[in-house]
């Protein structure tokens, strides 16, 4: 009767270190990014892990369709945009927290080739630069939603080539669908952003177009009204550290206004 006591004791003692051992860690934050920042953001989630944090989960697309997810009641604790329209439709709709919004990385757009291509991209006169882009398929992200496509159309508008090319474009869901036209052969050539070129050995740059073309390519990044996580504003606050925009550096993005 004593070994049953006593083994029974034992039991108990056992599934109460083991409650003990098994406290609940903080809940991952849940990240809704741009399609742009898929190397870069996920790198920033493994370093984050690194120190001891639940590895943030994290969902890639376009951000129009990250954004309309927010707008339908997507459960999530962050959003990092590709452009500010999408972050300030959400601010205007009250669905983040104002003050934690701010700008953490900027990016250029390129016009890329297939890998071994040789083209060398005419930003003037307006026809040249048209007859170049509009003699095949163009890929570019949506130019009427989302942000890569939006910039794209900018600058070939403020170039003067649209009207040339918009017949020619061939329009993606999203960034990186835009470069895996290319990638495949496709489409001749894509309008991405520089670190997606750099993401890909299988593109190369066939022409830079200049800052003034386009509004400024700057990232937001805040914590949403619905976030849960007690984790998510620890690491908004890592991904605008010196430590998070090294990381991001390292994948070719810049500090805004610089």
């Amino acid at each position: 009767m004593a070994s049953i006591f006593f083994a029974r004791r034992v039991f108990l003692a056992g599934l109460a270190a083991m409650a003990l051992g098994a406290a609940p860690t903080p809940a991952a934050p849940v990240v809704l990014a741009a399609a742009s920042l898929q190397e870069s953001m996920t790198a920033a989630a493994r370093a984050w892990a690194a120190k001891g944090h639940a590895r943030p989960t994290i969902s890639f697309a376009a951000s129009s369709a990250l954004a309309r997810q927010i707008e339908a009641g997507a459960p999530a604790d962050l959003f990092a945009s590709a452009d500010e329209e999408w972050m300030d439709a959400l601010a205007a709709q009250g669905l983040i927290v104002g003050a934690s919004r701010a700008d953490f990385v900027a990016n250029r757009l390129v016009v890329v080739e297939p890998a071994g291509g040789r083209s060398r991209i005419p930003l003037r006169p307006a026809a040249a630069l048209g007859h170049m882009l509009g003699a095949g398929p163009l890929a570019m992200a949506d130019p009427d939603s989302v942000p890569a496509g939006r910039y794209g159309k900018a600058a070939l508008e403020k170039l003067g080539a649209w009207p040339l090319v918009a017949a020619r474009v061939v329009r993606a869901e999203n960034v990186r669908a835009a470069l895996a036209l290319v990638e495949r052969g496709a489409a001749r050539f894509g309008i991405v952003y520089a670190t997606d070129a750099r993401a890909s050995a299988k593109v190369r740059v066939a022409g830079v177009f200049p800052a003034w073309t386009h509004p400024p390519i700057r990232y937001p990044i805040a914590l949403l009204k619905t976030a849960s996580s007690p984790e998510a504003e620890d690491f908004r606050r890592f991904v605008l550290s010196r430590e998070g925009r090294a990381i991001f550096a390292r994948y070719g993005f810049s500090v805004p206004g610089r």
